[in-house]
């Protein structure tokens, strides 16, 4: 299995990125970290995954080995196959996946394209066990973020613009002045 590519970035089309490693180029379906990091560099380090089908392979890169063992785990859930796995790991931290999944925010995945509410749910479901001695059991304080995001939510925002505009807020306030609060700095 290729681990892990250290090369030049050779260039970059819909596909993913080519990493030039010792006079072969070997296309890499990437994260948004890994293409930002290659922009612009003299080298760039890739971890990698090789998916193996009957009529293909194909290499998945990450920026750190939390990703691509988020991606491992991902590719176990039923009906999750490696574009979507990268899809999900692509739309945030291996950490922020991993509190999402750890909290049961099925939520946060069904905000992914491609992702429906009974895929979301699978994922939470059948990762939240293997996760749990990786993550930290979430403070007391984050089944209110929740709360306050999910209410921005039906007020009409979007799961992003949610978490964006509670960043802004204190944390320390009730859900309801979180929410009165985000609502009025967005005004």
């Amino acid at each position: 299995m290729i681990s892990r590519l250290r090369g030049a970035p050779a260039g970059r089309s819909v596909e993913g990125l080519v990493v030039d490693v010792g006079g072969v180029g070997y296309l890499v379906s990437a994260t948004p970290t890994v293409l930002r990091r290659a922009e612009g560099a003299a080298e760039v380090t890739v971890e990698t995954y090789l998916h193996v089908r009957e009529d293909t392979l194909q290499l998945y890169g990450f920026a750190d080995a939390s990703e691509r063992a988020l991606f491992v785990r991902l590719l176990g859930v039923s009906g999750i196959g490696p574009k979507v796995a990268l899809a999900v790991v692509s739309s945030a931290s291996a950490e922020e996946l991993q509190r999402a999944i750890a909290l049961k925010d099925s939520a946060r995945f069904q905000a992914i394209p491609g992702i429906g509410k009974k895929t979301a749910e699978r994922i939470v479901l059948e990762l939240e066990g293997s996760l749990a001695e990786a993550v930290p059991a979430p403070d007391s304080g984050a089944p209110r973020e929740l709360v306050a995001r999910d209410a921005l939510v039906e007020l009409g925002y979007t799961l992003v613009e949610a978490e964006q505009a509670l960043a802004a807020v204190d944390p320390a306030l009730s859900v309801e002045e979180r929410v009165r609060e985000a609502l009025r700095s967005a005004a």
